[in-house]
C-alpha cells in the first residue's frame, strides 16, 4: 500500500510542476496549450544528457534550459508577433511529439543509473513541488511582483499606463513557466519512470492544462487537484489493489482523461462562467498591442 501511495505522490508531483508553469503564464495572460510538447522536450533532452554525462544534475539542468528556450519561443510568437496563442502552443506540441521521437529513438530503453534516493520514503521532488506551490501562492498573492503579473493578465492597457512593462512581465512568466514544464518532463523520465520511449507522457501535459482551469488559478487548489489525479493515474495502473475484478485495466486507464474532459465540459457551461468566471484572468489568450 505504501508503494502505491508513494507512486501516487510521485505522479502528482509531475502534474503539479507542469501545471504551476502553466498557471504562472496564464496569470499574466498567456495561454500555452503546448505543455505536453515542452514536457516531451525536457524529458527527452534531460534523459539524453543524464545518460551521456552519468549525472542527474546535468540532465535536470538541460531539461530546465530547454524548457526556458521553448517558453521564450512561445513568448516570441504570442507576445512579440501577436500570433494566436492556441496555434503557437499546438505547434510546440506537434514539434515536440515528432522531433523527440526522432532524436530520442537511439536512447530507447532504461536510463541505466542508480535511482534517486527518497527522503523518509517521499520523493524529494514531491517535497520541492509543495514548496513551489507555497512560493507561487505567496508571490502572486502577497508581493508587488505578483500584483504586476496579475495586472497584465487582467488589463494590460491599464497596467502599461501604470508603468508596468507588459511584454517584459509576460516574457518572464512564460520563460519561468517553460522551465517548470521542462523540469516536470525530466522528473518523469529521470525519476518516476526512467525508461525512454516515444510519446511516453501519454497526455500528462493536457491533464496539467486542465488542472489549471480546475484550480481556478489558485496554487493550493491546483495541488489538491494534482494529488487527486496522481491517485487516479496510479489507480488506473493498479486497479486490483482497491477494486479487483471491476472493469479491465484498459478501461481504468481512461479514467483520468474522462475526468479531465468532464472538468472542461463543466467549466464551459454558462452556470460555471456566471459563478466562477471572475477567477479567470480577463485578458487570457488575448494578444496585447501597445498603443
Amino acid at each position: 500500500m505504501w508503494e502505491f501511495i508513494a507512486r501516487s505522490l510521485e505522479a502528482s508531483t509531475i502534474f503539479t510542476l507542469a501545471a504551476l508553469g502553466e498557471l504562472l503564464g496564464q496569470r499574466s495572460g498567456i495561454l500555452n496549450v503546448g505543455i505536453e510538447g515542452i514536457m516531451l522536450f525536457g524529458a527527452t533532452f534531460g534523459f539524453m544528457a543524464a545518460q551521456n554525462s552519468d549525472s542527474y544534475a546535468v540532465g535536470f539542468a538541460v531539461a530546465i534550459l530547454v524548457g526556458a528556450l521553448l517558453g521564450s519561443l512561445h513568448g516570441f510568437f504570442s507576445i512579440t508577433l501577436g500570433v494566436d496563442q492556441v496555434v503557437s502552443g499546438m505547434g510546440i506540441w506537434i514539434l515536440g511529439f515528432g522531433l523527440t521521437t526522432f532524436i530520442g529513438n537511439p536512447y530507447t530503453g532504461p536510463l541505466g543509473m542508480d535511482r534517486i534516493p527518497t527522503i523518509a520514503g517521499f520523493s524529494p521532488f514531491f517535497i520541492l513541488s509543495v514548496v513551489l506551490v507555497a512560493v507561487m501562492w505567496f508571490v502572486l498573492a502577497k508581493t508587488s511582483l505578483g500584483l504586476r503579473i496579475r495586472s497584465v493578465g487582467e488589463n494590460p492597457s491599464v497596467a502599461e499606463v501604470s508603468g508596468i512593462n507588459v511584454a517584459r512581465t509576460r516574457y518572464m512568466c512564460v520563460v519561468v513557466g517553460g522551465m517548470l514544464m521542462g523540469f516536470a518532463g525530466a522528473v518523469y523520465s529521470l525519476d518516476y519512470n526512467p525508461v525512454w520511449n516515444y510519446n511516453f507522457l501519454m497526455g500528462w501535459g493536457f491533464i496539467a492544462l486542465a488542472l489549471v482551469f480546475f484550480s481556478l488559478w489558485n496554487p493550493w487548489i491546483l495541488l489538491g487537484g494534482s494529488l487527486l489525479f496522481g491517485f487516479l493515474w496510479q489507480l488506473s495502473l493498479n486497479p486490483q489493489l482497491f477494486l479487483p475484478g471491476v472493469f479491465s485495466r484498459y478501461i481504468w486507464r481512461t479514467v483520468p482523461f474522462v475526468i479531465t474532459l468532464l472538468v472542461l465540459l463543466v467549466m464551459s457551461t454558462k452556470w460555471f462562467r456566471a459563478k466562477w468566471g471572475s477567477a479567470k484572468p480577463e485578458a487570457l489568450g488575448e494578444p496585447y498591442v501597445k498603443g
